[in-house]
């Protein structure tokens, strides 16, 4: 397997993981006033939970919600699009087989042809819709994680850090 097929495959699973680049994101804090580890801890937990109230995303709570969503939202085919399909493909299948005057023949395999057809395209179709609702989900959640960083950074800065 070849280098840009493995981080093609890589970047494809961590998507449909609900995991963004920003979700990877990382603060590195420095004490710019002599600040003990002990003293920056504290003051870590307080500008996240100053950051989480100002923004209303926790990003230890944040990690799970992806993967609860896709969880919850099985992609199957619509109730009922089998019969719907079942009915036009009987329709089609009995005015082709009519012209070889076996109009019953041709309804029975335009049936099951169409039912087959339509419970396909419709587990296509909802497929396709949730994978626009999990990109969707993600931006979305990559915008509050940026905003959720913003904060702790402000919060960190006024207590004396450097935050890149």
């Amino acid at each position: 397997m070849n280098t840009a097929k493995t981080f093609s495959s890589l970047f494809a699973l961590l998507f449909l993981l609900g995991i963004s680049t920003a979700a990877i994101a990382q603060q590195y804090v420095f004490p710019q006033k002599g600040q003990s580890a002990d003293q920056q801890k504290k003051d870590d937990y307080e500008c996240h939970s100053w950051a989480v109230k100002q923004t209303g995303f926790d990003p230890t709570q944040a990690a799970q919600a992806p993967q609860q969503q896709a969880a919850q939202q099985p992609a199957g085919a619509q109730p009922g699009s089998g019969a719907r399909g079942a009915a036009r493909g009987a329709v089609a299948g009995a005015a082709i087989g009519s012209l070889d005057g076996e109009a019953g023949k041709g309804a029975a395999v335009g049936a099951t042809a169409g039912a087959v057809a339509a419970r396909g395209q419709s587990r296509k179709q909802a497929q396709q819709q949730q994978a626009q609702a999990q990109q969707q989900a993600s931006s979305q959640q990559s915008a509050k994680q940026q905003n959720y960083l913003k904060a702790k950074a402000a919060c960190l800065e006024g207590k004396g850090y450097s935050v890149k």
